[in-house]
C-alpha cells in the first residue's frame, strides 16, 4: 500500500505495537471505527521488529489469536522508516491525512473515535 494510492480519499493512520497498553486497549475502537463507514479510509501500521516489536511471523500469529480486529486492516513498516519519516516517536500516534494526500496532523497517544471523527470533519 502506497499512499499515493489513496489519493482522493482522507486516510487516518494509528501507529501501534503489540507490547502496548495503550495500543491493545484501543484495539476494540479501532475496530469499531474501521467497521462503520465515516468518509475516511482507517489504517495501522505496525513496524516489525522494531522498537521491540515481534518478528513479521510471530506477530501474524500472535494478531490472528486476537479477537474483536476483523475489521482492522495492519499494515507492515518492515524497516520502521515511514514511522520514522513520519516523526512517530511513541505508540499509539495518529496520523491524520487530507484527501490531497498531505499530512494534516501527527498526535502522539490513544484517540478516541470520537476525537478521530471530529478531526477529520476539520480536514479536507
Amino acid at each position: 500500500v502506497r499512499l499515493s494510492g489513496l489519493r482522493g480519499e482522507k486516510v487516518y493512520l494509528k501507529y501501534w505495537a503489540s507490547w502496548c497498553p495503550i495500543c491493545l486497549g484501543g484495539l476494540e475502537d479501532i475496530n469499531t471505527l474501521s467497521g462503520e463507514d465515516n468518509g475516511f479510509r482507517i489504517l495501522t501500521i505496525v513496524a516489525p521488529g522494531q522498537k521491540g516489536e515481534k518478528g513479521m511471523e510471530d506477530f501474524k500469529t500472535w494478531f490472528s489469536g486476537v479477537e474483536n480486529t476483523e475489521n482492522i486492516t495492519v499494515l507492515f513498516d518492515t524497516d520502521g522508516a515511514y514511522g520514522a519519516q513520519a516523526g512517530v516517536r511513541g505508540y499509539p500516534t495518529s496520523e491524520y491525512i487530507g484527501s490531497d494526500g498531505v499530512l494534516v496532523k501527527l498526535v502522539p497517544g490513544h484517540a478516541d473515535n470520537d476525537t478521530i471523527k471530529s478531526t477529520f470533519e476539520t480536514i479536507k
